[in-house]
């Protein structure tokens, strides 16, 4: 398998996308299309909860994501980052933002993102 692109859209915006090749982002892959509601956390990313967690079988106990980075958390929770946050455990990257990222800082309230795979 590959990478496989997807796309991001929000507030009459369309933003390009990837999600890697792993256990994890596969999962995610399997849940698609959805639409989530992202809300800022901590002035360093928007997150949202998924229906049904991701499996974490097969990856790293934690990771360092960088700016850009769809990542996870084992507590169900799909982030996207627009900031440096450091290495956490129970974390995993999915994938990648292919846009300037500034555009989810300061929401102050929450947005439905839809997740679609490109064709």
């Amino acid at each position: 398998m590959t990478d496989r692109p997807i796309r991001l859209k929000f507030n009459g915006r369309t933003v390009p996308a990837v999600l890697y090749d792993n256990p994890a982002a596969n999962s995610l892959y399997t849940q698609l299309p959805a639409t989530l509601l992202f809300s800022d956390y901590g002035r360093q990313e928007v997150n949202a909860r998924i229906p049904r967690k991701l499996t974490m079988k097969g990856m790293p106990e934690g990771c360092d994501p960088e700016i850009g980075d769809i990542g996870y958390n084992v507590a169900g929770v799909v982030v996207l980052h627009y900031s440096k946050i450091g290495y956490f455990k129970g974390t995993a990257v999915l994938g990648h933002i292919d846009a300037d990222v500034s555009i989810f800082q300061g929401w102050d309230k929450p947005v439905e993102v839809s997740i679609d795979p490109v064709a």
